[in-house]
């Protein structure tokens, strides 16, 4: 199995969050923790922020989706 890891610099320019925020989300289990990778680094596996921002999209969709028969 191949999984991509990102870094925080890449993740943060993945997902348009800043440092701060995304480590708000996962302490509010609303974003992927990241996984050790030795010494004090760590990092996101790709396919899981990929599934993080899909759900996003997903959400947007519905209540866009909700707004339109609302109206």
């Amino acid at each position: 199995m191949n999984h991509r890891i990102l870094r925080l610099p890449e993740l943060l320019h993945k997902t348009g969050l800043s440092r701060n925020t995304a480590y708000r989300l996962i302490r509010e289990e609303g974003f992927p923790k990241p996984i050790p990778l030795g010494g004090r680094a760590v990092g996101w596996i790709e396919s899981e922020i990929d599934a993080w921002i899909e759900e996003r999209m997903q959400k947007r969709q519905t209540i866009d989706v909700s707004a339109s028969l609302a109206s």
